[in-house]
């Protein structure tokens, strides 16, 4: 007759010291992901992602932007229509790749389930949002800058502080950026994230590049509202002779607001997709 031990029917078994402990005790999980590191991680792998299959979209947005401007030159001469014109249409190139190609990207994410392969990494929600707008809006650094500076020629304006571009872009690209992440993610079909986002980039067109007392009076409300009219009116500014500087960091502050609750909005959208 085999004798059973105790320990095995009990579960326990006993160390080397004799203290008894868990046989089936379960391992320590791996410590949480923090948000820098994932952020980090999602944004190079979208940047390496996107770079081969966004670039020639990059210089379409370059290149509509500044036919545009060609266009506008045959009836604009100069003065504040002319500042108007070039902050619009270089703000534009952020308004084609951040909210127009991302609202596709993620439309087409959700329709594909590629949701899913985001839902099972050990990333916090906001990483991979980030990460992403990051990604989009990094590529708009090079189209933006060409246009300011061959706006700037073309219309004569100066190009002494165009180095504002450098808050420009990153805080008009996080607040295009959020509203087509939301855009795309919110949208029940892909098709309709992709029309989302064309009427996105035309507004930002239309609302942006024609100088504001041009407008008809209930269509500036509408521009007020959109989020790239902020960094287009802070770049705008920038090329009087003495720009009033307080009023350009009051534009890019406000700028920046919407950006935070757009990326926010954003965040929450892919939470609501991801358990879909």
């Amino acid at each position: 007759m085999s004798i059973v031990p105790v320990e095995a029917v009990s579960g326990r078994v006993r160390t080397a010291g004799g203290t008894p402990a868990e046989a089936d005790a379960p391992a320590p999980l791996a410590p949480r992901a923090r948000l820098l590191p994932s952020l980090a991680a999602v944004y190079r792998a979208q940047l390496s992602r996107a770079r081969v299959a966004r670039i020639p979209l990059l210089f379409v947005a370059t290149f509509q932007s500044v036919g545009i401007m060609i266009l506008m030159r045959g009836v604009v001469d100069g003065g504040a229509e002319a500042r108007a014109v070039v902050a619009g249409s270089s703000v534009l190139v952020v308004a084609f790749v951040a909210l127009n190609l991302l609202a596709q990207y993620f439309g087409q994410l959700r329709a594909s389930g590629g949701l899913d392969h985001y839902a099972t990494l050990p990333v916090p929600p906001a990483a991979v949002v980030l990460g992403a707008a990051g990604a989009y809006a990094s590529f708009t650094v090079p189209g933006t800058a060409v246009t300011a500076v061959v706006g700037s020629v073309l219309f004569q304006l100066p190009l002494t502080h165009l180095w504002v571009l450098v808050a420009v872009i990153p805080l008009a690209g996080a607040a295009l950026a959020g509203l087509g992440a939301a855009l795309g993610l919110l949208a029940p079909r892909q098709e309709l994230a992709t029309l989302l986002g064309q009427l996105g980039m035309s507004a930002a067109l239309l609302l942006g590049v024609l100088p504001a007392d041009r407008l008809p009076g209930p269509i500036t409300y509408a521009r007020d509202l959109l989020p790239s009219t902020y960094g287009v009116e802070a770049l705008a500014r920038t090329f009087d002779a003495h720009p009033d500087w307080p009023v350009v960091a009051l534009d890019l502050a406000v700028c920046a607001g919407v950006g935070v609750f757009s990326l926010a909005v954003a965040t929450w959208a892919y939470r609501r997709a991801a358990v879909r």
